[in-house]
């Protein structure tokens, strides 16, 4: 599967200087390039994107994963055990995992990696014979280019001399640059398909690293370029520390359109011998708010539920959206400290399941609004987001979810007596 035929709106897919999932790779057949930032809401496509940039660079070998276990020894001889997938070529593993030693994983880890690189193979020796023969046509000022590439890297040395002034000396030898360049590609094409010289990790979850973790992340990014690579992978880059986020290049992958959902799960159920009905598939992908991996989920839970599929049929719900429309029907309905303590055990509950915190307060919050009064519901907005983001700073999700129903609670109850009173006058 090439990067171009990943699933998504391709167009859409740009980077801070117009670097898009066409564009990608044409620089990874280079076999040089940065480390990439790739960041987009959940079921946008990051991860398939991800996987085809390293299909792209090594072949189907990455495909042959495995998983492994390590134990990584903190200072405090504290012994942290991180599962990671792997390959031959690439690492994939979420330091987060390991919650306030994920500094002392990530250093550990990438130091592995880094040290563990192989020297030059036979196929960079023979790229690079083949490479200095093959140019010994050119002219001597194209052919300091070739060498620019051995010793720089192909994306340093392509994008240094196509930006080369009309004015300046290598300007007049232009076009014969450009032979180089073309040459370059040709002959890369033949040694570097299916090999690069670079260890890829791939970093899950990167913005829910703590401070101290992406301090020590970009020292050491800086420290092991010259043998490994980074993919950092996020939600969001807003809690991602600005020199890790200016130590890579951005590439933001926006959620699918509502028409490329309907696209994706009509080809899927075609290759399923299955028969969805349009209206069916659109309503799974408007209630899956452009999530491709749920609207998938969704329509295999009514594959289960029943088939032949109608268009009015009726979308399974999972147990913990039902479980938190309730209890915010509980908070709607009574507002005391007995049912504060209720609503606490139920929290409790979502969380035990290992909900996602931000998940339950942004659930949450939806189902409150609509039992809300106009008036009530800017108000009611302000506080979660205030409470929200207290939640991202601390530690303890329960305090922060539990004070935002308390705090709630106290303003409907208010909103109510008021409007009693209102009432008898």
């Amino acid at each position: 599967m090439e990067v171009t035929a990943a699933v998504g709106n391709n167009k859409t897919v740009k980077g801070k200087r117009g670097v898009g999932t066409k564009v990608v790779p044409v620089n990874v057949q280079c076999g040089d390039f940065p480390h990439l930032l790739v960041y987009g809401p959940s079921g946008a496509g990051k991860k398939t994107r991800i996987m085809c940039i390293l299909r792209e660079l090594y072949g189907v070998g990455v495909e042959k994963l495995r998983i492994e276990h390590q134990t990584i020894t903190t200072p405090s001889k504290k012994k942290i055990e991180i599962s990671t997938i792997a390959s031959n070529y690439h690492l994939e593993v979420n330091p987060s995992d390991a919650g306030n030693s994920d500094r002392v994983v990530i250093q550990e880890m990438l130091k592995t990696v880094a040290q563990s690189q192989q020297l030059e193979t036979n196929s960079q020796r023979d790229f690079k014979g083949d490479l200095a023969d093959q140019g010994k046509a050119l002219s001597p000022l194209s052919c300091c280019s070739c060498h620019y590439w051995l010793e720089s890297g192909p994306f340093t040395a392509i994008h240094g001399c196509l930006n080369l002034g009309p004015h300046s000396l290598c300007g007049f030898v232009r076009k014969d640059i450009q032979k180089c360049m073309n040459l370059v590609h040709q002959v890369s094409s033949k040694y570097y398909k299916g090999y690069n010289e670079f260890y890829m990790v791939l970093l899950t979850e990167v913005d829910k690293l703590t401070r101290d973790a992406q301090h020590a992340l970009r020292r050491t990014m800086e420290k092991y370029m010259s043998t490994c690579r980074l993919i950092l992978c996020c939600n969001s880059t807003s809690k991602v520390i600005p020199p890790i986020r200016s130590r890579c290049l951005a590439i933001r992958v926006p959620a699918p359109s509502i028409e490329d959902i309907c696209h994706v799960l009509s080809t899927v159920c075609k290759k399923e011998g299955l028969n969805l009905p349009s209206q069916l598939a659109r309503r799974l992908a408007e209630k899956s708010c452009r999530n491709l991996r749920k609207a998938l989920l969704m329509c295999e839970a009514c594959r289960v539920q029943q088939y032949p599929f109608t268009e009015d049929q009726e979308i399974p719900e999972t147990d913990w959206e039902v479980y938190l429309r309730e209890t915010a029907n509980a908070i709607v309905s009574q507002q005391t400290p007995q049912r504060l303590l209720e609503v606490r055990g139920r929290l409790y509950e979502l969380l035990t399941h290992c909900i996602p915190p931000e998940i339950i307060m942004k659930g949450l919050l939806s189902e409150l609004l609509h039992n809300c009064d106009g008036q009530l519901k800017g108000e009611v907005a302000q506080m979660a987001a205030y409470y929200e983001h207290r939640l991202q700073l601390g530690s303890k999700a329960i305090y922060h979810l539990e004070a935002f129903v308390a705090k709630f609670m106290a303003l409907y109850k208010k909103f109510m007596e008021d409007g009693l009173e209102g009432m008898m006058f």
